[in-house]
């Protein structure tokens, strides 16, 4: 039974990965809306998505409740708040990046997210750090100082997607809301935002006199594309471990960086294969480091519990 749960944990999450790889393909499908329509479709879209799937699940008293305590706690209220502007970033500048040929940008900063968030997790849970982890940060360091002086850009796109998913992150483990909940009350909180700025815009790319036109259904097509990896990823990451979960979350801005280089032929020069090498190299100590700490714990948990059954 664990091992039917471990397969179907693996394949949620690499569902949810190779969606989110493959989700610059679906932008670009809308390369021709303005970034701020489309961030605000993909919220208002996302929360329609949200409501239904409350509604087909049966699941609107355990959201209502849930909802009504995070309105009570003001720190879980303002932690959520917060969480739903960072992710508007998140998802402003992904699709401003995708939309003006900056996937491999994108790509970089999904590659950086993890080494960011280990970062926030000593600094703000006080989690300690090891040898491995110090010399990851370093050459990730380097890796974006190279980047910036050999080419002549601060890589401001990757840092503003790496930083803003990762602050999220923590928002969300300090907070500690289920998926479905979360999402729901965090497109909730920005709809409002999203509404009144497309009634205020000159022109709305989104028209209901042609409800079956492509721009339409690409546009509300985003709530789904948003929330289903999402969904995937939180049911899959429950019933697999977390070492696992680290090497699987890569998957996502190696294809991004492929679609990048490959189909839509952005310049990958030598400052970006150095810089590349040397934050997969943080990855790869990163993983090492993390695996044998993974089978470390294993070992001790194997040798309490015969200890126990022994006694």
């Amino acid at each position: 039974m664990k091992d039917n749960q471990a397969t179907i944990g693996i394949l949620y999450a690499l569902g949810a990965y190779f969606l989110w790889g493959f989700l610059p393909m679906y932008w670009k499908l809308a390369d021709h809306v303005p970034a701020g329509q489309v961030l605000a479709h993909r919220i208002i879209w996302a929360f329609a998505f949200m409501v239904v799937i409350i509604l087909l699940t049966g699941k609107q008293q355990a959201i209502l409740h849930e909802t009504k305590e995070v309105i009570r706690n003001k720190r879980r209220f303002w932690g959520i708040a917060l969480a739903s502007i960072l992710i508007s970033l998140n998802w402003l500048t992904f699709i401003w990046a995708v939309n003006s040929d900056h996937v491999i940008q994108a790509s970089l900063g999904y590659y950086i997210n993890p080494l960011v968030s280990i970062l926030l997790g000593a600094i703000v849970l006080k989690e300690r750090f090891n040898g491995s982890q110090i010399v990851s940060f370093i050459l990730a360091a380097c890796g974006v100082v190279y980047l910036t002086i050999s080419y002549g850009v601060f890589p401001w796109v990757s840092l503003i997607l790496a930083f803003s998913f990762a602050f999220y992150g923590l928002l969300k483990k300090i907070v500690q809301v289920s998926t479905m909940t979360g999402l729901t009350i965090e497109t909730l909180m920005v709809t409002p935002i999203a509404l009144i700025y497309l009634s205020a815009i000159p022109a709305n790319s989104f028209t209901w006199a042609a409800p079956l036109s492509t721009t339409n259904l690409i546009l509300a097509g985003s709530g789904a594309a948003t929330a289903i990896p999402l969904l995937m990823f939180a049911s899959g990451a429950k019933q697999i471990p977390l070492a696992m979960v680290g090497f699987l979350q890569y998957i996502a801005p190696t294809i991004m960086l492929l679609l990048g280089v490959f189909l839509y032929q952005e310049p990958f020069t030598q400052a970006h294969l150095v810089a590349f090498v040397l934050i997969w190299t943080a990855l790869i100590i990163y993983m090492a480091s993390t695996y044998r700490r993974s089978i470390q714990t294993q070992k001790s948990l194997k040798k309490t519990s015969a200890g126990e059954q022994a006694n």
